[in-house]
């Protein structure tokens, strides 16, 4: 008899970032992760792309490396194909050669100071047309596998309209509002968005401000904040009105506060976090470029402070409760390249599955 164990939406996010990390440490990979999110970051903002186009390109990014290894990427390109594919899904549109040119501006600021584009911008048209070529080919190839990866699903549920609803129904100040959303957008640095729907992704931004806002704060800090703090910290009727659980919200606030407290630390250790160094023109996973900008809600907060408030709140936290399997087996078991009678190939790398056909009694 063959057990299959069955997996959470949870676990199978952590069983496949675990397998597709190869010899990398946890930290190198961290350290990989957070680079590529801030380079999408940067480059989103240079170009002007709307939250909702970054944000998916970090999670599309994310996603990528659950179902293929790092070693076999490198980032910068990942990155460049994740950022193609969200403009496609959010209709903000960009040629590959348009966000090749952005990116150069990034990766080698010496090629800036040659161009004359009144945007500082490199003009590809005066580099080398076989690296140009080269680099967009590569882009394009990511590009089919990441499609593969959202099964061609270009459907794409943020979490941000939910944080204005939570903040007007719980009565949270516009300056408790703007926190939840910042630490909703820094969320998106993490595999939260891949594990919880974005309802509680929303709930679980508001939640952690609160306890930012409200924690070792004169005179108790803001009263909303703190009463907000209270009521999402307990088990009570709001999760039933709210689809979510305390636990939940628990889990991603732990989350949260390790990547603040990881860039708080960076923060120490760089005196200029805003000021990127001269990146390597050859990065690696193990020697990645460092990261460009911080998450943005890094600058409030020292790491003492933070590392009170994780201790405080695993002293009140609540057990994980029982979750509903979601499938068995390996879930990455059609991409490991191997033969497999549910997969058939095209003419290169896209891959397509066939159900088995029904039996008379089945639905």
């Amino acid at each position: 008899m063959v057990l299959l164990k069955l997996w959470t939406r949870g676990e199978r996010c952590d069983y496949l970032s675990e397998k597709q990390r190869g010899k990398l440490s946890v930290t190198q990979e961290e350290r990989v992760r957070q680079s590529a999110c801030s380079f999408i970051e940067t480059l989103g903002a240079r170009v002007g792309f709307p939250r909702r186009t970054i944000a998916t390109a970090q999670n599309l990014y994310h996603r990528f490396h659950l179902f293929f290894p790092r070693k076999d990427f490198n980032y910068v390109d990942v990155s460049l194909a994740a950022l193609y594919v969200s403009t496609k899904m959010h209709d903000t549109l960009k040629k590959p050669r348009e966000l090749l040119a952005m990116s150069y501006a990034i990766r080698f600021p010496e090629l800036v100071a040659k161009s004359k584009h009144p945007a500082g911008i490199v003009d590809v048209d005066s580099m080398d047309p076989a690296v140009v070529e080269r680099d967009r080919q590569r882009v394009l190839s990511v590009e089919r596998l990441l499609l593969e990866t959202v099964c061609f699903n270009f459907t794409s549920r943020m979490p941000f309209p939910y944080v204005i609803k939570l903040g007007k129904a719980f009565g949270a100040s516009k300056q408790l509002t703007k926190l939840a959303w910042r630490l909703t957008i820094d969320c998106h640095r993490t595999l939260v968005p891949l594990q919880f729907p974005p309802h509680i992704v929303a709930l679980a931004g508001l939640y952690s401000a609160a306890l930012l806002s409200s924690f070792e704060q004169p005179d108790g800090g803001d009263k909303t904040a703190h009463a907000i703090a209270e009521k999402l910290g307990q088990n009570g009727e709001w999760e039933e009105k709210y689809q979510a659980q305390v636990d939940d919200l628990e889990a991603i606030a732990h989350t949260m506060l390790d990547l603040l407290i990881q860039g708080a630390q960076a923060q120490t250790l760089n005196t200029s976090p805003r000021t990127p160094s001269s990146p390597s023109t050859n990065p690696s996973p193990r020697t990645p470029h460092p990261a460009v900008e911080p998450p943005t809600s890094t600058l409030q907060w020292n790491t003492d402070q933070l590392m009170r408030l994780k201790i405080a709140l695993r002293a009140t936290e609540h057990p994980q409760r029982q979750r509903q399997p979601l499938g068995s087996a390996d879930p990455s078991a059609l991409y490991n390249g191997e033969d497999i009678g549910l997969l058939g190939r095209s003419e290169g790398t896209v891959r397509f599955l066939f159900a088995p056909p029904l039996s008379g009694d089945e639905v």
